[in-house]
């Protein structure tokens, strides 16, 4: 029984690791790549059951959960802003019904307590644009920056794309000192058909939706290029604020309207759940007459007294909730069936179709994510299907119609080498997806494989994103990652919107990445099921990476974290010659590390201990306090609970601050926690 018991916890944990591991790289995809991979619909059914088992299991929650954070890393290209106030999302409600408005109405009810019926709370009802999420910051009514929401905590300044959205105004009068408003960068339908059609007479790379148009825009490198598009702005919230000017979100936005900025004009106070309801399904029927995609809408309490009463929980206001609409369905054919290779290795079934509209656009693919899929469908080649475009965004295939099947539909097989580059693609016995083994050298992997390498958590190599990195495997100056460490000031400098003192920037951070760590150096090799977590994990437990080269899979499992997907994975990767080939020609190159000794947690000072950081610490960034708490042990956790030992509190602590203090949390500032540190000889 306690062989079993212990069995289903490991599930549940590989379980919460892989969802926390395909969370953040659809994150990524979404929104640094503005290339979503996967609908909206399937993104939210796995964001719900990770926060449902992360309540019932939180020993097992990541450090680097998707729950804790809002979308993903900034573009290296554009300057990093720090929010003076986190711009956090909105709980999604998926129940399309009107329980999603009675759901969302009885949890309001509930944290205000309020058990008399007649009891009513008043809410604004908003749309909820599909577009990118901006914070425009005003001093003294000036327009002094502009900068997308980015995980949440840190974005892009993207201030003088902003200023050529003419629906910004650059300058408000009689506005407070410090006032940051918060609102959607979108692009109109209209506008949206246009610039597709501009891109084709270009032979460029059209945009799947314009909520990718307008995030593609807005994060240009050339304001220019952002000027010629036209985008479009709508105001729906605030961030830092010196004085507020109102006491309800209804006045607030009424406000922002009489200074001249855009909000949308079809919204509603209500008071119960049916009017909620209402208000869904009275958009719903409008909602193809709009200038602009949504998919769905939001409630908010109204009075900003009562949403300080309601407060937090998780990444999420309890005082608003986006109720979405259900996804749109066409029928087509499937012409053939081909397969994709992610960044990964991740071999995906692709179904190209008979061109048709849906959502808004033509859609002549759809993901079949997997074996498991196809067999579930049943599909073959030339078979009539549903798709939806779920979430207005990604289209998949819903169903087969297997009475329109014709007499010379075909059977389509995953292969079991690499369409790309030949290497064996292995399928783990349980696992739904397919990998190639080649993941250094793989052709089709190459450019993600180089944006990964070089990214902040792995190399930390500046300057190589989306377009420079395109431009260097084109042109075949880095074939493997190795070659990254072989380039040269002439060559970059004669790449397109580069120039000396650019290529020299980028030569520097090369050099300077090559005295890295292990953990980063494994994370940085982009083996399958081997995120940061994983690869911290596995630099404690094995020391050095010929331990970890040698080790067999029983040895794998003895780590924590690790199961035995995982360790498979890990396997496969290292028994490819090609794949040491390159991590042997990075060591030639330079790239080095100190090994270290295998560590026993539980010999660690804080072994055990849950620290929170709140606020803004004088010297330390949230990164840097969080590897210092794991590094001794601890574990730095997203919210306050009586099982937290520790508050990290800087200044403009919020709300954590004030429950640490209810709860008798032990509350310590940065002083402290570095002579606890110094105190244990870890400074």
């Amino acid at each position: 029984m306690a062989n079993q018991l212990d069995e289903n916890l490991e599930n549940t944990r590989q379980r919460m690791e892989q969802l926390t591991e395909e969370i953040n790289r659809h994150n990524r995809a979404y929104y640094l790549e503005n290339n979503p991979t996967i609908s909206d619909e399937l993104y939210d059914s796995m964001f719900q059951e990770l926060v449902q088992l992360e309540q019932r299991y939180p020993q097992f929650k990541s450090l680097f959960s998707p729950t804790e954070r809002v979308g993903s890393e900034v573009k290296s290209e554009l300057v990093k802003v720090i929010h003076a106030v986190p711009m956090l999302s909105i709980h999604t409600e998926t129940d399309y019904t009107a329980q999603g408005a009675i759901d969302f109405d009885g949890r309001v009810r509930r944290e205000l307590e309020l058990k008399d019926s007649d009891s009513q709370v008043e809410y604004d009802c908003e749309l909820k644009f599909d577009g990118l999420a901006i914070n425009l910051r005003y001093v003294d009514g000036i327009l002094v920056q502009a900068a997308t929401r980015g995980d949440g905590y840190e974005g892009e300044d993207v201030t003088a794309n902003a200023k050529t959205i003419r629906s910004i105004p650059l300058k408000v009068d009689g506005f407070p000192h410090i006032f940051e408003v918060r609102g959607e960068v979108i692009m109109h339908k209209e506008q949206f058909q246009k610039l597709n059609e501009e891109q084709k007479v270009k032979g460029e790379k059209t945009f799947a939706n314009p909520r990718n148009a307008a995030a593609g825009s807005l994060r240009q490198l050339d304001p220019s290029l952002t000027a010629q598009r036209k985008l479009n702005f709508y105001a729906y919230s605030y961030g830092e604020v010196s004085e507020m000017p109102a006491n309800t979100q209804w006045d607030l936005l009424s406000y922002l309207e009489s200074k001249g900025f855009p909000v949308a004009k079809k919204r509603l106070l209500v008071h119960s759940p049916q009017e909620l309801e209402d208000f869904h399904e009275n958009v719903a029927a409008t909602r193809d007459e709009l200038p602009f995609d949504i998919d769905g809408v939001v409630y908010k309490v109204n009075n900003f007294g009562l949403q300080r009463r309601l407060g937090f929980v998780s990444r999420e206001p309890r005082w608003a909730c986006a109720h979405k609409y259900p996804p749109q369905e066409v029928q087509t054919q499937v012409l053939d069936i081909t397969v994709q290779v992610g960044r990964t290795g991740k071999l995906t079934p692709v179904a190209r179709l008979k061109p048709v509209f849906v959502g808004g656009t033509t859609v002549s693919n759809a993901t079949l994510h997997n074996e498991e899929f196809l067999e579930k469908l049943g599909i073959k080649i030339g078979d009539t299907v549903i798709v939806r475009r779920a979430g207005d965004v990604i289209p998949e295939i819903v169903r087969v119609i297997p009475e329109l099947r014709p007499a010379g539909a075909r059977d389509f097989k995953m292969p079991e080498y690499c369409p790309v580059c030949g290497s064996h693609a292995y399928k783990e016995v349980g696992e739904k997806d397919r990998h190639c083994s080649g993941g250094l050298f793989c052709r089709a992997q190459r450019v993600q494989v180089v944006l990964h390498f070089v990214s902040r958590l792995a190399m930390g190599i500046d300057g190589i994103g989306e377009k420079l990195a395109e431009q260097l495997v084109e042109k075949n100056l880095v074939t493997t990652v190795a070659d990254i460490y072989r380039l040269k000031i002439e060559q970059l400098a004669a790449l397109d919107r580069m120039g000396f003192k650019s290529a020299q920037n980028i030569i520097d951070s090369i050099e300077k990445s090559k005295n890295t760590t292990l953990e980063r150096f494994l994370y940085a090799l982009g083996i399958p099921e081997v995120g940061e977590s994983t690869a911290r994990t596995l630099a404690s437990h094995f020391g050095s990476l010929k331990a970890l080269e040698n080790a067999p899979l029983e040895k794998l499992l003895e780590v924590e974290d690790i199961g035995p997907s995982g360790a498979e994975s890990i396997i496969h990767f290292f028994a490819e010659p090609k794949n040491l080939e390159v991590i042997s020609q990075l060591v030639e190159l330079g790239v080095h590390w100190e090994d270290m000794p295998a560590v026993n947690k539980e010999e660690l000072p804080f072994y055990g201990k849950i620290f929170v950081l709140t606020g803004t610490l004088p010297t330390l960034s949230r990164d840097q306090a969080s590897e210092m708490i794991r590094k001794a042990g601890g574990k730095a956790s997203g919210s306050v609970s009586k099982k937290t030992d520790f508050v990290l509190a800087g200044e403009a602590a919020g709300s954590k601050l004030a429950k640490a203090e209810a709860l008798g949390v032990k509350i310590i500032d940065e002083t402290t926690f570095l002579d606890m540190l110094k105190k244990e000889k870890l400074l």
